[in-house]
């Protein structure tokens, strides 16, 4: 199938490029305490190290604990997202269910393994507290040429989370990375796009953070673009989440106008916009005290 014939959409990389340059030259006058509050609420804060304990991961935890005695009148982020072993860990030390714990599934950041067990680390995840699961294209079989195949993973881990969810009932969010970078091209990166959205994707993400390239503007703008495009012929409204490489609150800014700009404020909330992210919160915390704050 040609997803981007079926929804009319054919990325024009010349005004793609031309938009960005006017949103990055912009940008600075939306600064504020409030936008970079609001960003702030948008991270899934993230730890994805083969070092990671769970004694690291509840120190993780309990700093955003402390972030609200400290800083009380900050938001809490979005959710803590980390590899699935450890969603258990999240669960039990988090301040409040507002936290969301997401982790990484179809073994992560590769894809490259059978679905079968991809399928199962994504119950297993479920099972054990994860309110959001963030699954990796599979390159291998979309690179190939093989969409269906792509497709046909996707939707089986969607049918898998939505009922380990249900045993519990809860509704599980599901996030599809797509690995912008190595799709390389936007008319790449567009049939991803709407090839993940069909599939029942909550989300559609840039990056795994693990590759050489990883989130960028042009991708932001490209699925972005396609969000918007499959809202208006489908009237569902899914996510966008920016990941790989957003470290300070200037580029955090730069992604937030991009969303802003294409999709509107409808979009410009913890539900339908994110960060995935390890370094970015000191930088916002740093924008919004006007001075070097050094919290996470």
């Amino acid at each position: 199938m040609n997803y981007c014939q079926k929804y009319d959409y054919v990325p024009q990389p010349q005004k793609i490029e031309a938009a960005i340059a006017r949103i990055a030259q912009n940008a600075a006058s939306l600064a504020s305490p409030e936008v970079f509050k609001t960003c702030f609420s948008f991270m899934d804060l993230t730890t994805l190290h083969s070092n990671d304990t769970a004694d690291s991961v509840r120190k993780l935890v309990g700093k955003v604990t402390a972030l609200q005695k400290e800083y009380p009148t900050y938001p809490l982020p979005a959710s803590v997202c980390v590899y699935p072993n450890f969603a258990a860990v999240v669960k039990a030390a988090r301040p409040s269910a507002e936290l969301h714990v997401t982790t990484v599934a179809s073994c992560f950041p590769s894809a490259q393994s059978y679905l079968e067990v991809k399928v199962r680390e994504c119950e297993l995840a479920v099972e054990n507290g994860a309110d959001e699961i963030d699954i990796v294209l599979a390159l291998g079989s979309f690179l190939a040429g093989d969409k269906e195949s792509a497709a046909a993973e996707i939707r089986a881990m969607r049918k898998a989370i939505d009922e380990a969810g249900r045993k519990q009932g809860r509704k599980i969010i599901l996030k599809v990375i797509l690995e912008t970078g190595l799709l390389a091209t936007p008319e790449n990166i567009a049939e991803a796009s709407f090839l993940a959205m069909e599939e029942g994707a909550d989300f559609i993400k840039t990056s795994t953070g693990k590759v050489e390239v990883n989130a960028t503007p042009t991708a932001a703008y490209v699925m972005c673009e396609c969000i918007g495009r499959y809202f208006e012929r489908t009237g569902r409204k899914v996510g966008f989440k920016a990941a790989g490489g957003i470290s300070n609150a200037k580029d955090a800014l730069v992604y937030y106008c991009i969303g802003k700009t294409v999709l509107g404020d409808a979009w410009m909330n913890k539900d339908s916009f994110r960060y995935g992210v390890s370094r970015l919160g000191n930088s916002l915390m740093s924008e919004i005290e006007q001075k070097t704050v050094k919290f996470f």
